[in-house]
């Protein structure tokens, strides 16, 4: 795909949805708890319509059986192939609009041509694809499709775009952005606008905004076909823990290596992050792909998307020892957008791991996740001159992440993340790259969900390549941000 035609446009939608929208699903849950907001009606209150389905005071009905027997095959198979018409539509008149004429003659000549590696722009292939691959999953989950179904439409919708969309040779980097991690940054945009829809105490209108600003297309087929998908998705009431950060981060060290990119030494941001489906709660399942997930999405002045980074639970199982600890384990699927200014970094992956919470002491609990994986990644410098100046391998990769909870006073977070790209897969240049990364804060609540944190951030990219040899690039920030919680608690999970 090269969306050429509007990259700010393209950019800015996939900011504000991956990045700034969710913090509806907070400010909603701030609205909702406040005194004297009246009881509204709400999306799945308005279909029981007979009483003996009516929700109890403390369970929402599930209504899966109603979403089964109203879900359409069709409805987002044309949904999908609409906005591809459309969108090659927009490309052919601004910009590069040659490699959009695509007719019969380009859709033969594709078809049998091999799939190559593109070299269109980092943010076009890393961060548009996926956000692209998003709304085909999203037309398909709400039309009531289930996860695999729509995984299923997301991938066929990618291929179809490669094929038809463009006149030139299908890119096999892109099937796997749009196709693969499209699909699990789509389901996490879904889950949150039903998670929107769900806050019951607030206008019927700014719940429907906000869900379609999330994710547009469950918003455009609730609009569209009125009560046919207005049903909303059945959580099954999950634990979730969330934060929206706000403030300003100066660097503590600076290397930037190959990097011909002028760093910006200080920096607003605006941090938004859930750990939804937090394992512990007596009746929950993870039956179901993304029942458990975590994402954490940063908007930066210095330069727009500084991370985008999804996981979710595919198969698991939970577990548990003794009284004090519990657990899911399986298999995650993973989207990371990394780019903090002297280099950036992109993975899709799947990874073996586990997620879990171990009371300390009544008041002292630890959540933790430890992931272990292999992604297919993207991988360069920054430089002023060459926005496609990057490569792409093989990655393993691992994930630690830990949270420290004292009571409902202040937390620990502390996040480690590596990605070891190789010469397997694309690198056709030979070499490797070595990248790391650490996250650290404290975060102190000081009045109901507000608080204050400090906060440390670590990257380092080690490189080798025969043309130019080894090469590092490091930068390290600190910063203050005032905190909102998504709960006066910190997310810690009461079964005892």
């Amino acid at each position: 795909m090269n969306w050429h035609a509007s990259p700010r446009v393209r950019l800015s939608l996939a900011l504000f949805s991956a990045v700034l929208s969710p913090c509806l699903a907070a400010a909603s849950s701030a609205i909702a708890d406040q005194p004297g907001i009246a009881d509204l009606p709400t999306s799945w209150a308005a279909l029981a319509n007979d009483s003996a389905i009516r929700p109890s005071e403390n369970q929402k009905p599930d209504f899966s059986s109603d979403i089964e027997a109203r879900k359409s095959y069709i409805i987002p198979a044309l949904e999908i192939l609409g906005f591809e018409v459309l969108l090659n539509q927009v490309n052919r008149h601004s910009g590069n609009g040659e490699d959009y004429k695509s007719n019969l003659s380009t859709i033969r000549h594709n078809l049998h041509h091999s799939w190559v590696v593109d070299s269109d722009p980092f943010k076009t292939n890393q961060l548009g694809h996926p956000y692209q691959g998003s709304m085909y999953h999203g037309f398909a989950r709400s039309a009531g499709l289930s996860y695999w179904e729509s995984f299923a439409y997301t991938f066929a919708g990618s291929a179809l775009w490669e094929i038809a969309g463009e006149k030139t040779p299908p890119s096999r980097n892109d099937q796997v952005a749009s196709g693969v991690g499209g699909s699990f940054l789509g389901e996490v945009l879904f889950r949150l606008s039903n998670l929107v829809l769900e806050h019951e105490n607030i206008p019927p209108l700014w719940r429907e905004l906000g869900a379609a600003l999330v994710s547009p297309a469950t918003g455009l087929n609730r609009l569209a076909f009125g009560d046919r998908f207005k049903t909303v998705f059945p959580s099954h009431d999950p634990v979730y823990y969330s934060r929206l950060q706000i403030g300003f981060s100066g660097s503590s060290q600076n290397e930037a290596g190959t990097s011909t990119t002028k760093l910006k030494r200080n920096e607003a941001l605006v941090d938004y992050s859930i750990d939804y489906g937090l394992p512990g709660k007596p009746g929950y399942t993870y039956t179901r792909p993304f029942d458990y997930f975590s994402i954490q999405a940063t908007a930066s002045s210095a330069n727009g998307a500084e991370n985008l980074m999804t996981r979710g639970l595919l198969f698991g199982k939970d577990y548990g020892f003794g009284t004090n600890y519990r657990g899911v384990w399986g298999l995650y699927g993973s989207y990371d957008y990394i780019a903090p200014q002297t280099f950036r970094v992109s993975s899709t992956a799947l990874s073996l791991g586990t997620t879990g919470q171990w009371w300390l002491s009544d008041s002292i609990a630890i959540q933790g996740t430890a992931l272990s994986g292999v992604g297919y990644a993207a991988v360069g410098t920054t430089r002023s001159t060459a926005n496609n100046d990057y490569h792409y391998g093989l990655a393993p990769q691992a994930l630690v992440a830990l949270r420290f909870i004292f009571g409902e006073r202040a937390s620990i977070d502390l996040t480690g993340r590596e990605y070891f790209v190789s010469r397997v897969g694309a690198a056709a240049r030979g070499g490797h790259d070595n990248i790391a990364r650490f996250d650290a804060s404290f975060t102190m609540r000081v009045h109901e969900r507000h608080g204050i944190a400090l906060r440390y951030l670590f990257n380092r990219r080690d490189a080798f390549y025969p043309d130019v040899g080894d090469s590092s690039q490091t930068r390290g920030t600190i910063g203050i941000f005032y905190t909102f919680l998504g709960h006066e608690r910190f997310g810690a999970v009461e079964w005892r």
